[in-house]
């Protein structure tokens, strides 16, 4: 008995490690899908950065949001997110920074006056980390998002891996994959309905004001969200 109880015990030490650590990954795999296509604060804040600066600026954005996930993960497996989740002080200086920023990056979007053909130009020359790490500020100063996984991720993680960080990584890998493909997918379509506007300076015009507009009520949904 003693040994068939060590074998069954090696058994599913094995089992966990080629599992990674990870528990029923096709049901977190499933849940990542739908929630990615589910829009949200990113979704909005990707398509008015197509639609007012171009693909490329769309593309940055995707890359700068995936690369904040990433970070709200590790903080998750680290155990730092829990710092967020108990002080209501650290957490309200996050969310009303980040609302800030927003309204701050949508009154810019408003007041810009240069059709879409020419800041298309213009935007060309910008360097592209910019617009990367806005992104990856607008997703950085959003705590819910340290909250949305501090609560998921941990059930798709087994209990004897709980403290380690590689099924995190993954998982969180995963997440980022299955969105920064949808994204894509959305800043192409953006891009695409942007290029019919290029030779009407007034439809430009007023689309930057849509996507400002945009952005700001992002913010001030941020900051009185509860």
């Amino acid at each position: 008995f003693d040994q068939k109880y060590r074998r069954c015990v090696h058994c599913q030490q094995t089992l966990g490690y080629l599992n990674m650590g990870i528990e029923n990954y096709w049901g977190f795999l499933a849940a990542a899908v739908v929630l990615n296509l589910t829009p949200g604060a990113d979704t909005v804040y990707i398509l008015s950065r197509t639609l007012q600066q171009g693909q490329r600026a769309g593309v940055a954005s995707v890359l700068g949001i995936g690369s904040g996930i990433l970070i709200h993960v590790l903080l998750v497996a680290l155990g730092l997110a829990q710092v967020v989740a108990r002080s209501p002080l650290l957490f309200a200086v996050l969310q009303y920074a980040g609302a800030a920023y927003l309204v701050y990056l949508g009154i810019r979007m408003w007041r810009h006056r240069t059709p879409l053909l020419e800041a298309g130009r213009s935007h060309a020359a910008a360097a592209s980390w910019q617009i990367y790490g806005q992104g990856l500020i607008t997703n950085l100063l959003n705590p819910k998002i340290v909250l949305f996984f501090l609560a998921l991720l941990p059930q798709f993680v087994q209990p004897a891996a709980a403290n380690q960080l590689l099924p995190y990584v993954l998982l969180g890998g995963s997440f980022v994959v299955t969105g920064t493909l949808w994204c894509l997918l959305v800043v192409r379509l953006a891009d695409g309905f942007k290029r019919q506007l290029l030779h009407r300076p007034a439809a430009e015009i007023w689309l930057n004001r849509i996507c400002g507009g945009l952005l700001m009520g992002l913010g001030l949904k941020v900051a009185l969200s509860r």
